[in-house]
């Protein structure tokens, strides 16, 4: 497991501030007792920093390092990929553009969102592209994003980073500070299982592929010997808060089932989940049918006592 942004912030406080760590989780601690626990523990960092009269503010970071909320972020990355343009219209009616983009470094990968038209004016022109490596200055964190306005900056630099990062990057938190798009990992108790669905998708393509005419057809492939799939609704628990989580086909298998064709079987083995702790690794998305956030799960392992205890005594 990687190290989440709640430890990263506290080790920057510590080494600025020379107070050991375990004073400073206490002043967290107490801080957010006194907001009520209305205030998250990355935010109860900062505002514990800010009280020390530390500042992250154009400290340029590494792209792990950046946390929510966090303002005049710098950061140096490599682009790796660069979405079309889009136009909206505005408040006012006027047309606005917003561009995406992601960076990388040797730490880890983001989401770069551009709003002002003389940024995006230079990936248009290709003066910032695919490969290149840049400089952002004056940046804000909106969740795990990072959004240029008129007073940010983005620039070419000749400045060598090693292999960069762009897989999927997972840290640990609580179920009570997730957030939609957040790739986490979460430590949790299975508190409530639903009845199994089924859906069928393409062989070729993995897509969902429908039934039509006695047989089923796939947008890309045409007729398609269609394979059939397995999804659960879950409940998980980590003492902070519950979210609904959705495990897929062989994310099932991680959780012991098999013969996931049958739905009687898989029923009868639903009891056999109930209350287990597990490591659950996936991304946090909306749901659009009860608005509120899911948990996609994407890897379910067994806990290790062994590695907890290694993770206790290196705190």
């Amino acid at each position: 497991m990687v190290i989440d942004n709640y430890m990263r912030i506290i080790e920057k406080i510590s080494k600025i501030s020379g107070i050991d760590k375990e004073e400073i989780e206490r002043k967290i601690e107490a801080k957010r007792a006194k907001l009520s626990g209305l205030i998250s523990k990355e935010g109860a960092a900062q505002v514990v920093a800010a009280e020390l009269g530390i500042s992250f503010d154009n400290e340029k970071l590494k792209i792990e390092e950046l946390l929510p909320g966090m303002r005049k972020v710098n950061v140096v990355g490599k682009v790796t990929k660069i979405f079309p343009t889009r136009t909206f219209k505005t408040k006012t009616g006027e047309d606005g553009k917003v561009a995406n983009m992601f960076i990388a470094d040797e730490t880890s990968n983001i989401k770069v969102v551009l709003w002002d038209t003389n940024a995006i004016a230079l990936l248009d022109t290709g003066k910032v592209a695919e490969g290149s490596t840049i400089e952002i200055l004056n940046g804000s964190m909106r969740d795990n994003e990072i959004h240029l306005g008129s007073f940010s900056e983005i620039k070419p630099t000749e400045q060598i980073l090693g292999e960069v990062k762009t897989g999927k990057t997972f840290r640990e938190k609580p179920i009570s500070e997730l957030k939609n798009s957040d790739n986490a990992i979460v430590r949790a108790f299975i508190v409530q299982s639903f009845e199994p669905r089924f859906f069928y998708v393409c062989p070729n393509c993995r897509k969902k592929a429908n039934q039509e005419d006695g047989g089923f057809f796939c947008p890309d492939h045409g007729k398609v010997a269609a394979e059939k799939r397995a999804l659960m609704n879950i409940i998980i628990d980590d003492g902070t808060e519950t979210i609904r989580t959705v495990a897929f086909h062989d994310t099932l298998r991680d959780l012991g089932f098999v013969n996931l064709e049958d739905f009687t079987e898989i029923s009868k083995q639903r009891e056999n989940i109930m209350g287990k702790e597990m490591i659950f690794q996936g991304n946090v998305r909306s749901n659009k049918l009860f608005n509120t956030p899911e948990f996609i799960v994407e890897k379910i392992e067994e806990v290790n006592p062994d590695l907890l205890i290694a993770q206790l005594e290196n705190n």
